[in-house]
This record gives C-alpha cells, structure tokens and sequence, in this order.
C-alpha cells in the first residue's frame, strides 16, 4: 500500500531536556539535506504515526492530564498510539529508550524489534504533551504534530552514547537552551522552545496546551482547554 505523504499524518515529537535547573539542553539533530521536509533544519527527534503504534503494549502510560489534553478533538484511543509513536521514534533516531526492563506479552512488530531487543517495554509515563502544531498547507509533507517533554534523567541508558542512533538525523548533540536560536531552526521549533523555556521552573505537565493550528486561508494559536488568542501574544 502506498501512502500519500501529502494527506495530512498524526505525528509526535520528542523535546529531551536535561539540566533543568543547572544549565538546560535539549536534544536535537539535523535533518539530510534530501530530506523533503524540513532539509537541513535542526530538529527534535519524531515522526508520523505508524499503524502497529496503536497495538505497542505500555508499561505505563502518560498522565491524566496530558492524555486528557490529547483527547480534545481526537478519535478515542490515539493517545496510545502518539505515546508509542514518540518513544519509537526516539528510539530510531537517537538509540534512547525510554521504557521500564521486562518482557513483551507478544512478539513486537518488525519495526519494534532493535526496542525490545534492549530488554524493555516502552513506557510513556515521562512524557508530558506540551504543544501541538498542523503543518501549513501546501507542503510536500503535512503533520498534525504533538510535541512531548520528558526529562534526560528518564533515558535508560547513558545520554552521550549515540552509538544506535539511526541515519535520519545528523549532528546529535545536547544544544544549551540559551543557544539553540543560533542554529537553523523550522519556525514552529523556535515557538516551542518559547514555551519550554517559559516552563523551566515547572516540572509539572502545563494545565493547558499550545495549538497552533493552520487552515487553508489563516493561520489561528489556540490552547487546548484554553481559548483563542493571537498568534505572537
């Protein structure tokens, strides 16, 4: 079956922040200059949705909070799958896991295999949704994107090894938050680190959610369970 990748996709993204209340980084990487989205742009690790997402077992899932903040104007069930899709995709660009030691209760899908092979079953239980973002249209590729935070400390493993990192991403490296607007970033990715930047001194996942939601003619910033405001306020 082959996807149209202009239909606009369900995707996730995942801001690892370390040192909060030190000297904060966060992980980012660049993407090919090939690539037909966003070429050499420095991003956050993330990607559409795959199909298998949905049936991934969690050893434990998010918040309440954030998956009541997911739920808004979504098809019942998609939080699961947005959580596995983050953890997965995390996986394949950086070799960081996050999930609890254990045993699968089934085989895992083909492109879950290198995951549990680490000996873990993903968790999304350090995951917080904080921003969510629809591609413009008119793009070669369109996402519904949810951005989730979770703290380096939750990484099973060591932060500075990238030795199972995949080929997606180049230049991994933990970038000081202070320095980050220095690199060559997608216009949606410096709004994001607005908000994680303004959020530094609370750990606790936001009471309502960023939403910057592109139609056909206009753009609009909304806040899920929250309400519309001008974009730039």
């Amino acid at each position: 079956m082959t996807i149209d990748k202009t239909v606009l996709r369900d995707a996730a993204t995942v801001i690892m922040l370390r040192n909060r209340a030190e000297k904060p980084s966060i992980l980012m990487g660049q993407r090919g200059a090939a690539a037909a989205f966003m070429p050499r742009k420095f991003v956050f690790p993330g990607g559409a949705v795959d199909g298998t997402d949905a049936l991934v077992p969690l050893a434990a899932p998010m918040g309440a909070l954030c998956r009541a903040r997911l739920a808004e104007g979504c098809p019942p069930m998609l939080d699961h799958a947005l959580a596995a899709a983050a953890i997965r995709e995390l996986w394949e660009e950086t070799g960081f896991v996050l999930g609890r030691r254990g045993d699968w209760p089934a085989p895992p899908p083909q492109d879950w295999r290198g995951f549990a092979a680490t000996g873990h079953v993903p968790s999304a239980e350090a995951l917080q949704f904080v921003f969510r973002a629809i591609t413009p249209p008119g793009r070669p590729r369109r996402f519904d994107a949810r951005f989730f935070l979770a703290e380096a400390e939750r990484i099973a493993g060591d932060p500075d090894d990238f030795s199972r990192a995949g080929d997606e991403l180049s230049h991994l490296q933990w970038v000081p938050l202070a320095e980050a607007r220095d690199f060559d970033l997608p216009f949606i990715t410096e709004v994001v680190l607005a908000e994680i930047a303004a959020r530094l001194d609370d750990p606790g996942p936001p009471a309502d959610v960023p939403f910057y939601r592109h139609d056909d003619e206009e753009s609009h910033f909304l806040r899920l369970h929250g309400h519309p405001k001008p974009a730039g306020r």
